[in-house]
């Protein structure tokens, strides 16, 4: 059975950050995570797409798997990736509600084996978020929204320097988000560079 959420509805006043929540979205811890190296800067945002059943939406399947909760016998997708020990900080549905598993200070298992911009590991460095969706395919405007509001706070914690997709750090293995994703409206909704995403991303 799946652990209950918190859902937060902040009251005024209330900080934006505590221990690495944010305290604009649902709780819902996961046991898959881990500190992050002594001295690393949180300096990456990393953006991914995730649907389960792969293009079925509102399932809460998501949140089962990052909770290791999943039935893997619910559907013969899962029975094909039984036993994944995965983790994100954010979910992000397709009605723009946002979640949260891991704390932004600790490390969540989302990037695998992967490289950018001259560091390796980037689970060690960066903040993860998921979009539900399936790779290649469109998003919704309410978690555009989302997404805006929750980098713009994250902006404001940690030093994040770059933002790219799962598919630049861990380019030949993963496609997501996808051509799908509009960058560029991420790009004007955080007000960063142009040098601060990668060089080829799809356009908006």
């Amino acid at each position: 059975m799946q652990a209950a959420a918190t859902d937060h509805t902040a009251p005024a006043g209330t900080p934006l950050w505590q221990d690495g929540w944010y305290s604009f979205a649902r709780h819902l811890a996961s046991p898959n995570f881990g500190a992050r190296p002594a001295g690393t800067l949180t300096e990456l945002l990393v953006i991914h797409s995730i649907s389960l059943p792969p293009g079925q939406y509102g399932t809460n399947q998501v949140q089962r798997l990052f909770t290791n909760t999943l039935d893997w016998d619910a559907h013969d997708y899962f029975r094909s990736i039984r036993g994944l020990k995965v983790s994100s900080h954010f979910f992000i549905a397709r009605d723009g509600q946002l979640w949260q598993f891991v704390s932004c200070d600790d490390r969540a298992w989302h990037a695998g084996e992967s490289f950018y911009r001259g560091k390796p590991n980037c689970n060690d460095h960066s903040v993860g978020i998921e979009l539900e969706g399936l790779e290649g395919q469109s998003f919704e405007d309410a978690q555009y929204e989302t997404l805006a509001s929750l980098g713009a706070a994250l902006l404001q914690a940690y030093p994040i320097a770059h933002v790219a997709g799962h598919e630049h750090v861990a380019p030949g293995r993963k496609q997501d988000p996808g051509i799908g994703f509009q960058w560029s409206a991420l790009q004007r909704a955080l007000g960063l560079s142009a040098v601060n995403f990668p060089t080829h991303t799809s356009p908006s």
